[in-house]
């Protein structure tokens, strides 16, 4: 008599079939699961599944007021908080950087623009000064030049300016000017310590003013980061040109900067 195969044998010889089994049984279970969940709950399944998109930060401002520019900045003060009192180049191009918070208020105020100044023919006052009254003692000087200008006869063409041509941290020394619409044949009757010359040429950076005349240290700093920023190599030779008259150091006037380069 034969003896049965035993059950390893029978599922040696049987496997193929009974894993197809086995699938099929698998299969339908799971086709029975989904047809009792609703449609509508498997696709709010899926919404609820699918990884919302983050929010973006807040874009950061654009602050950048150092470029290039012809367009005018605004003409609102840098900060209420005035400066440290000192005159306009107290802070030479090339120092450190200011604090951040004063060179963006004054930056608002300043745009950089490259221009050639060109030779123009001046009459010409000598002074020097301490920062703390810059205002006044460029204003002054102004003043005496274009009184004697005016006696003199001399045809203005353009705005007054001051030429810094010395700065330390206790003073500087400048040359008032009044442009000339051309120089005066002979020797022109003027009063001593007025003569004629001629203002600075090259090239040179133009920057803005607007605001009081003792408020300008922050405009200075803000330029010296600029030029500090961009590595550039710059005279010692500030040109100030005045578009308004001075009225006192706290009252509003609006300057053209011209900082040369070497």
């Amino acid at each position: 008599m034969e003896e049965e195969p035993g059950l390893l044998d029978s599922l040696r010889r049987h496997w193929r079939a009974l894993a197809i089994f086995i699938v099929l049984v698998a299969g339908a279970a799971i086709y029975s699961e989904r047809a009792l969940v609703p449609v509508g709950g498997v696709q709010e399944a899926d919404k609820s599944a699918t990884p919302q998109k983050p929010t973006p930060p807040n874009a950061a401002p654009d602050t950048t007021s150092g470029g290039t520019s012809d367009a005018k900045p605004s003409e609102s003060k840098p900060s209420e908080a005035r400066p440290p009192e000192s005159g306009p180049t107290d802070v030479k191009p090339g120092d450190a950087s200011p604090p951040p918070g004063v060179a963006d208020d004054a930056a608002q105020a300043v745009m950089s623009q490259t221009v050639t100044v060109d030779a123009r023919p001046a009459a010409v006052t000598k002074g020097q000064g301490k920062w703390e009254d810059a205002g006044k003692t460029v204003g002054e000087a102004l003043a005496r030049l274009s009184e004697a200008v005016g006696k003199a006869g001399l045809a203005v063409n353009g705005r007054p300016f001051a030429v810094f041509t010395k700065t330390d941290d206790t003073g500087f020394a400048f040359e008032a000017m009044v442009p000339l619409a051309a120089a005066p044949e002979g020797k022109p009757k003027l009063p001593e310590g007025v003569s004629i010359g001629a203002s600075p040429a090259g090239k040179a950076l133009k920057f803005q003013h607007r605001g009081a005349y003792d408020e300008i240290e922050a405009t200075y700093e803000a330029i010296a980061a600029y030029l500090d920023e961009k590595g550039l190599d710059t005279k010692d030779l500030i040109l100030e040109e005045y578009l308004t008259d001075f009225k006192g150091d706290d009252a509003s006037v609006d300057v053209d900067i011209y900082v040369f380069l070497k």
